[in-house]
């Protein structure tokens, strides 16, 4: 049961950007999540609350990060997640590369009511949790291989517990909704955006890790995720 509420999730996840009256074309869909994942990182950078406090100190150490401006949350018994965001880690001498495109997923059962949207920004810690997004597709903290914790509105921002977590995901949401967690989430390439956005063949290791492709619209994202 569990892989088929995942399975569909996942499904409606691909088609969403191709529903509705007037769908964006891939191009500018990739160019309006960069922009949005660029105000997500501004928005956590000025917000004054204690836990994004580490978050400003966790970003100056990051190896990547991971950013999904809108990512949707709802259910009643089965809970269903999702959103579109980029991956983008930094290069050799500090310098910020550029983002390759993703889509997270996932799925839940058991007594749960609510919804939510949620900005969130995951945390890449080590190199090992950046290959493992970009080599694999599957679900964090399983077919990765990768630990996750989560660092949230109204959460102490004390990780002493979890100094070993390769990723500790951050969010700022509006509205209300009882359990789920980052880990166990499901990360999807989106090779149509990557390709509109650089060019046929674009791949997430080719962009993130291989410095192989570039877009100056990606350039702001860039600027704003340099923290010192």
């Amino acid at each position: 049961m569990r892989k088929f509420v995942l399975a569909a999730v996942l499904a409606a996840l691909a088609l969403a950007p191709w529903t509705g009256v007037r769908a964006d074309t891939p191009l500018l869909e990739a160019s309006k999540l960069v922009d949005k994942a660029k105000w997500t990182v501004e928005s956590f950078k000025q917000n004054k609350e204690r836990h994004f406090e580490l978050f400003q100190r966790e970003m100056k150490t990051a190896a990547g990060v991971a950013i999904f401006p809108n990512l949707i949350k709802g259910g009643f018994i089965l809970g269903a997640e999702g959103g579109h965001g980029v991956v983008i880690a930094r290069q050799a001498g500090g310098k910020w590369g550029y983002p390759a495109f993703y889509t997270m997923g996932g799925a839940s059962i058991g007594f749960q009511i609510g919804g939510q949207a949620a900005e969130v920004i995951l945390i890449l810690r080590n190199h090992g949790a950046v290959r493992s997004i970009l080599e694999h597709q599957g679900k964090l903290g399983a077919d990765m291989e990768v630990t996750a914790v989560n660092i949230g509105a109204g959460m102490e921002a004390a990780v002493t517990a979890n100094l070993g977590a390769d990723i500790v995901a951050f969010s700022k949401a509006a509205g209300a909704y009882g359990g789920g967690s980052i880990e166990g989430s499901v990360l999807a390439r989106r090779t149509d955006l990557n390709e509109a956005f650089y060019g046929p063949g674009a791949t997430p290791q080719g962009i993130v890790l291989g410095n192989k492709f570039s877009n100056p619209v990606a350039d702001g994202l860039r600027t704003a995720l340099d923290i010192r």
